[in-house]
C-alpha cells in the first residue's frame, strides 16, 4: 500500500532559518555591489571621461556603462544556469557573489582617465559586463536554491523573504551614498572618497563568500545526482524544446516584477526631485521608508502565496500595484503632507516582487529549473529595465500621472496572465508542485 504524502506544512527548522538568512544576506550584499555604481554615476562620469567632453555626454556615457550591466545579464545568467543545473546550485550560488565583488573591488582601486586615458572607461565597461553576468546568475540561482531548501508549505514565505533581502541591497547602497555625502566634501569625494563604497563592496563580497560556504547543496539536486538526471543534454536546449509553453508567462511576469521595481525604486525618486521639486535629503528619506515597506510587502506576499497559491497572489498584487502607485502619486501631485504614509502604502502594494518568484520556480522541472528561469528572467529583465526608465522619463512632461497609467497597464497584464496561464500551467494550486517534477 502506497503511503499518502502528508499535506500539512512542515515546520521551519533552525537549519532552514540559517539557510534562508544566509541566502538573503548574501543576496543583499551582492545587489549592493551592483547598484552602488548608479549612486556615483555623476562622479564617475567626471573621473573616467575626458574633461573637455560636455557634461551631459559624460553622464550619458556613464549611465550607458551602467545599463551595459543589465544587457550582460542574459549571457552570463544562461552560462551560469547551465552549470547550476549540471554541477549544483551551491557552487554557482557562491561563484556569482565572487564575480560581483571582485569587479567592485577593482573599480575601487583602478586608475582614472587622468592617469591612463581612454583605457580607463574601457576597463570600467569590462568590469560592469562581468558584474552584469554575475547578477544574471545570482537571482535565478538564489530563487531555486531557496525554493528547493524550503520546508513543505513554506516556499512562498521563503522566496518572499529572499526577495526582501535582495531589495534591501538597494537600501544599503543608498545609506552608504548618503553617509559618504555627509562625511566628505564634494571635492574630497571627487579626489579619493568615491573609492570607499567600491572597496566596501569588495569587503562585502568576501563576507558573502564566507557566509555561503556554510550552505549545503539542495536536497532536490542531490536526488537528481543519485538518479543521474543532472548529466542530461544541454539544459537550455531542453527548455526550448520541451517547455516552450512556460517561456511566455515567465517573461510576462518578469516584466510585471521589473515594472514595479523600476517605477518604485528607480523612477519615482528622480521624479520627486525633478517634477515635484523635493530636496535630495527629503527624497532619500522617503525612498528609504518606501524600500523598508517594499521589503515587508515581499514577505507578506510570500505568506499569502502559501495560503492561496502563487497565481492567485500574483493576481491580487497585480491589482494592488497600480492602487499603491496611484495613492503615492495622488499625494505627490496634491502636495499632501502625508507623502510618507503614501510611500509606505505603495511599498506594500509592490508585493508582486515577492510573489512572482513562486510562480517562476513552479514553471520548470528541477533538472532544467535554473536554466529555464535564467533564460526567461534575464532576457525580459534586460530589455524591460533598459528601456522602461527612458520611456517613463520621456513621457513625464506629458502628464505627472504617467507612472500610474503605466502601473495600471502592467497590473492588467499581470491579472490577465494569472487568469489565462494560472489554469493551464503548474503553480495554480495552493500547494506548490513537487520539486522534482
Amino acid at each position: 500500500m502506497t503511503a499518502t504524502p502528508d499535506p500539512r506544512p512542515a515546520p521551519f527548522s533552525r537549519s532552514d532559518y540559517k539557510t534562508l538568512g544566509l541566502a538573503a544576506l548574501g543576496g543583499a550584499l551582492e545587489i549592493y555591489d551592483f547598484i552602488i555604481f548608479v549612486f556615483f554615476a555623476l562622479t564617475l562620469s567626471q573621473l573616467f571621461f575626458p574633461p573637455e567632453m560636455p557634461e551631459w555626454l559624460r553622464l550619458l556615457q556613464s549611465f550607458g556603462i551602467f545599463v551595459t550591466g543589465y544587457l550582460a545579464r542574459p549571457l552570463g545568467g544562461i552560462l551560469m544556469a547551465h552549470f547550476a543545473d549540471r554541477l549544483g546550485r551551491k557552487k554557482v550560488f557562491s561563484l556569482s557573489i565572487l564575480m560581483m565583488a571582485l569587479p567592485c573591488l577593482l573599480i575601487g582601486i583602478m586608475p582614472t582617465y587622468a592617469q591612463i586615458g581612454y583605457l580607463a572607461p574601457l576597463l570600467l565597461l569590462a568590469l560592469r559586463i562581468l558584474q552584469g553576468a554575475a547578477v544574471g546568475g545570482e537571482v535565478p540561482s538564489a530563487w531555486v536554491f531557496v525554493a528547493e531548501h524550503a520546508p513543505r508549505g513554506h516556499r512562498g514565505y521563503a522566496l518572499g523573504f529572499l526577495q526582501a533581502g535582495l531589495t534591501f541591497g538597494y537600501l544599503i547602497g543608498a545609506l552608504t551614498a548618503t553617509a559618504l555625502a555627509q562625511l566628505f566634501s564634494p571635492a574630497e569625494i571627487l579626489d579619493y572618497a568615491w573609492r570607499y563604497p567600491f572597496l566596501l563592496g569588495g569587503v562585502f563580497g568576501v563576507i558573502g563568500v564566507w557566509l555561503r560556504r556554510w550552505l549545503s547543496e539542495t536536497p532536490v539536486f542531490m536526488a537528481m545526482q543519485e538518479r543521474r538526471e543532472a548529466d542530461l543534454e544541454l539544459p537550455l536546449r531542453t527548455v526550448l524544446r520541451e517547455h516552450r509553453l512556460a517561456i511566455l508567462p515567465a517573461m510576462i511576469l518578469t516584466c510585471v516584477l521589473t515594472s514595479a521595481v523600476v517605477v518604485f525604486v528607480v523612477i519615482t525618486p528622480t521624479m520627486m526631485q525633478k517634477t515635484f521639486a523635493m530636496s535630495a535629503s527629503h527624497t532619500f528619506a522617503l525612498s528609504a521608508l518606501g524600500i523598508v515597506f517594499l521589503n515587508i510587502g515581499c514577505v507578506l506576499a510570500g505568506l499569502i502565496v502559501d495560503r492561496i497559491g502563487a497565481w492567485r497572489t500574483v493576481m491580487l498584487y497585480s491589482l494592488l500595484l497600480p492602487l499603491g502607485i496611484g495613492v503615492l502619486y495622488s499625494s505627490l501631485i496634491a502636495g499632501s503632507p502625508w507623502v510618507g504614509l503614501a510611500y509606505a502604502i505603495a511599498g506594500l502594494g509592490c508585493g508582486v516582487v515577492g510573489a512572482v518568484p513562486s510562480v517562476m520556480v513552479s514553471l520548470f522541472p528541477a533538472r532544467i529549473r535554473v536554466s529555464g528561469i535564467s533564460f526567461t528572467y534575464n532576457i525580459a529583465y534586460a530589455l524591460w529595465a533598459s528601456t522602461t526608465p527612458l520611456l517613463l522619463i520621456g513621457l513625464m512632461p506629458w502628464s505627472p500621472w504617467v507612472c500610474v497609467i503605466y502601473s495600471a497597464v502592467m497590473g492588467a497584464v499581470g491579472i490577465a496572465s494569472a487568469l489565462y496561464f494560472g489554469t493551464r500551467l503548474p503553480g495554480a494550486s495552493q500547494e506548490p508542485v513537487p520539486s522534482g517534477c
